[in-house]
């Protein structure tokens, strides 16, 4: 569970620093707020992966605590 929610925080990192410094026209097709030519940059989903990011790596922090 540790190494899943660790890897998966990563990814979700990753995702948010490409919102952060792309705009939309240079994302991958497949990202949600793709749009061929635009200069937006996508605030509110950078902040979504980041806040996810956070979540998992908390979830991963946790889950890897000795139990007593």
């Amino acid at each position: 569970m540790r190494a899943v929610a660790i890897i998966l925080g990563l990814a979700a990192a990753a995702v948010a620093v490409m919102y952060f410094v792309m705009p939309a026209g240079s994302l991958p097709g497949f990202f949600p707020g793709f749009e061929a030519g635009s200069d937006h940059v996508h605030m509110k989903h950078a902040i979504a992966a980041a806040g996810a990011a956070v979540v998992l790596f908390a979830i991963g922090w946790f889950a890897g605590r000795a139990r007593a």
